[in-house]
């Protein structure tokens, strides 16, 4: 009785609503849909959804098109603002609707220039978002309004620098620069920030500085100030390709801080509030829609009892489904709260997660540094050792335990998709064959003869990660020794296709040892899976295969296995490479630098570990460096302000003041001296602050000499144009 009640109610007070709505004028509604898009400029999104409601509701009850298609504009331009993009898209068509029973096609080009923005910058659906700015031209080319042209031209311009396809955008930029007549102020700022990232671009850094500052210029004294904040947003960018860390800093400060004006918690509760209420109405005229329907069919069949009685029935089912919908709304919010504070528990502890694995690495790696160093260091000065069986013994210890970090390490890294592979150019001969070398020692242990065998027509020279297929060819030839006695193994590297510039290399790692049982063939790509291990012990992780199937899926490869007990195994995959003359010819150019000339460097070692100092010092002194040492940070500013050098090895975690300080102080004192971050820390965690703190690059401990000079030299001929 009380829901009937209710219903009854709500008709009457809906009749009084409509009688007092068709009392307010169409000016009224202009007014309203003015104010709306004055709030929704100032980023009021809340009084702005609140006035478009009203309008739309006025002009619903009026059944002006053009009035309720401009009222769902602003709403789907302050859900885009919101980010909320589907809701946007959805409010943007609802007015395209309403718009397309009209003549106006101002308000189409409008409207179709927004749904580019969002396809284009935030639903990264590139193609569609291009179609829906060449409509909104071809809408304002038709109506003779070239300055919308013009400002669509500078939608598409950003659209393809946003995506660093410049060559694409230039031609667009160039048409806003050279139509002076048509330029509009409420675009002024994006044009020179436009100017700016191409300047950037073609390295033309006067340039790109003059414009990033004029726009900045412009966007102080504009009422737009989201044209400000991406103004702040490239400019940083920039500075920090120019290497001015510190300005480019405070420009990405200066970007954060208008965005969390523009888009505090606060207006966007506020604003959330006020959007339920309009979605509540676009409900509320779906339903009076469906009302009205029924009204009418009532009132042609009034007549007819059955008809009556259907009409009760669907009434009744009508509120059935409010009462439903309103339950469902009450058990998803529960839901959502649940689901919500789960993911918060996992985040949680897939932090700790993390946290712990970087921690131990670094903890295992910092020692390990030290072994490995001294180990070198022995076999370096003590010649009559080198074939000391528990030299070599300690040497692969060491490697062993370095290879169980790095695994731990990697597993982690790959189940959080935090690797990407690299495209750089390698020589696929010298990769192969210096994977050979590194695992000869473990050949020679279990008596095996290992074969190489890479087809003639593979070019030399290909682009693409080479570290993580070393690591695959790694893991899978170093199990085929380790489970191989008295025997063979062999890699086979065979060109199977290409197609365009593009060559895929089919590799094979065969071995003639104990084999795999049928049964295990579908655990061993697991993690932590060891088989073999009945008869003998077999060092291992069991993380090796598992680490191997991941990284072949980022290439977009798989793994194939064949095998038989007592008669060996082989796993196959195949990698497409890119293959490009030019790039090859750069890398062959460089390959021939000369580390060596008569230069004396002069580096500063920063460590609080004395063992480190030691093994690094030998290492530098070994290429004929000069060399001191600071056993803190603190040091290391006294050292370097009373004289010159051209190199820093600076360690990361040391007490009292860690390496990115010591760094932020030298920085600040005016010291530019090129520093390496020398860390057991994964470069991929440190990276960013590094760089913010003004250091200049990276290498793990431990690490290859040859590329700690190389990164020396190339960072003191940058910095002298001298080679070392």
């Amino acid at each position: 009785m009380r829901i009937l009640l209710f219903f009854l109610f709500l008709n009457c007070f809906c009749s009084s609503a409509q009688a007092h709505y068709e009392d307010i004028s169409e000016a009224k509604i202009h007014k309203l849909i003015k104010q709306a898009w004055q709030d929704f400029k100032n980023s009021n999104f809340e009084k702005s959804l609140i006035n478009s409601r009203t309008a739309l509701n006025y002009a619903s009850l009026k059944k002006n098109n053009y009035l309720i298609a401009h009222s769902y504009k602003i709403i789907g331009g302050n859900y885009n603002e919101l980010a909320e993009f589907d809701k946007a898209i959805f409010f943007y068509n609802k007015s395209l609707s309403y718009i397309n029973k009209t003549d106006n096609d101002s308000l189409k080009y409008s409207l179709y220039n927004n749904l580019g923005n969002i396809y284009c910058f935030e639903k990264k659906q590139f193609d569609k978002g291009i179609h829906y700015y060449k409509k909104s031209i071809a809408y304002g080319l038709k109506i003779r309004d070239f300055k919308q042209v013009y400002f669509t031209n500078v939608n598409i311009a950003w659209a393809y620098f946003d995506i660093g396809k410049f060559k694409e955008g230039v031609p667009f930029l160039k048409f806003i620069n050279g139509d002076q007549k048509n330029k509009d102020k409420s675009t002024d700022v994006v044009v020179e920030m436009l100017n700016g990232m191409y300047s950037s671009y073609i390295n033309d850094y006067k340039s790109a500085d003059i414009h990033f500052k004029k726009a900045i210029e412009l966007g102080l004294i504009s009422e737009e100030k989201s044209d400000l904040s991406f103004a702040y947003l490239e400019y940083s960018h920039f500075l920090n390709k120019i290497k001015k860390y510190n300005e480019a800093y405070k420009n990405l400060e200066l970007y954060n801080k208008i965005t969390e004006n523009l888009y505090s918690q606060e207006k966007m509760k506020k604003a959330s509030a006020a959007g339920i209420n309009l979605e509540l109405d676009e409900y509320k005229r779906e339903i009076d829609k469906i009302e009205n329907e029924k009204i009418v069919q009532y009132q042609n069949l009034k007549k007819s009892k059955i008809i009556v009685v259907l009409f009760v029935l669907i009434s009744f089912i009508f509120l059935f489904l409010i009462f439903s919908l309103y339950k469902n709304n009450i058990i998803r919010k529960k839901t959502n709260e649940e689901l919500l504070k789960a993911k918060e528990i996992a985040e949680e502890a897939s932090q700790m997660k993390t946290h712990f694995i970087s921690t131990i690495s670094h903890e295992l790696r910092t020692p390990l540094y030290g072994v490995v160093g001294i180990t070198n260091i022995i076999a370096d000065e003590h010649k009559e050792l080198s074939d000391s069986q528990y030299l070599s013994s300690l040497k692969f210890s060491a490697r062993y335990l370095l290879s169980l970090v790095n695994d731990i390490l990697q597993i982690n890294k790959i189940e959080e998709k935090r690797v990407v592979l690299e495209n750089s150019v390698f020589d696929i001969f010298e990769e192969i064959n210096m994977i050979k070398n590194s695992l000869s020692f473990l050949a020679q242990k279990n008596n095996n003869q290992f074969f190489v065998h890479i087809d003639p027509d593979i070019p030399q020279y290909l682009i693409g990660d080479k570290l993580r297929l070393g690591q695959i060819l790694m893991n899978l030839v170093s199990n085929a020794l380790k489970f191989t006695k008295n025997g063979q193994v062999e890699i086979i590297a065979d060109l199977v296709k290409t197609e365009d510039n593009h060559h895929f290399v089919e590799f094979q790692v065969k071995d003639n040892g104990i084999g795999i049982t049928a049964a295990d063939q579908d655990k061993v790509f697991e993690k932590f899976v060891q088989v073999g291990r009945k008869e003998q012990d077999y060092q291992g992780t069991g993380l090796g295969l598992s680490i191997v199937k991941k990284l072949l899926e980022l290439f977009g490869s798989t793994i194939y296995l064949q095998s038989e007990i007592g008669k060996g195994t082989t796993f196959t995959f195949i990698v497409s490479f890119e293959y490009n003359s030019e790039k090859n010819k750069t890398t062959i150019d460089e390959i021939d630098f000369d580390l060596e000339s008569g230069y004396l460097c002069k580096v500063l070692i920063v460590d609080d570990n004395i063992i480190n100092q030691l093994v690094t010092r030998k290492i530098i002194e070994k290429n004929n460096y000069i060399c001191s040492v600071a056993n803190d940070g603190f040091t290391a500013i006294e050292l370097l302000q009373q004289e010159e050098f051209d190199m820093v090895l600076m360690d990361i975690n040391m007490p009292v003041m860690n390496g990115f300080e010591t760094t932020r102080k030298l920085r600040a004192n005016g010291i530019v001296t090129p520093v390496i971050a020398l860390t057991a820390f994964d470069k991929d965690e440190i990276a960013e602050e590094a760089l913010s703190s003004g250091m200049n690059d990276i290498i793990v401990k431990p690490f290859e000499p040859v590329k700690l000079f190389k990164i020396i030299n190339n960072l003191i001929l940058e910095e002298k144009n001298v080679g070392c």
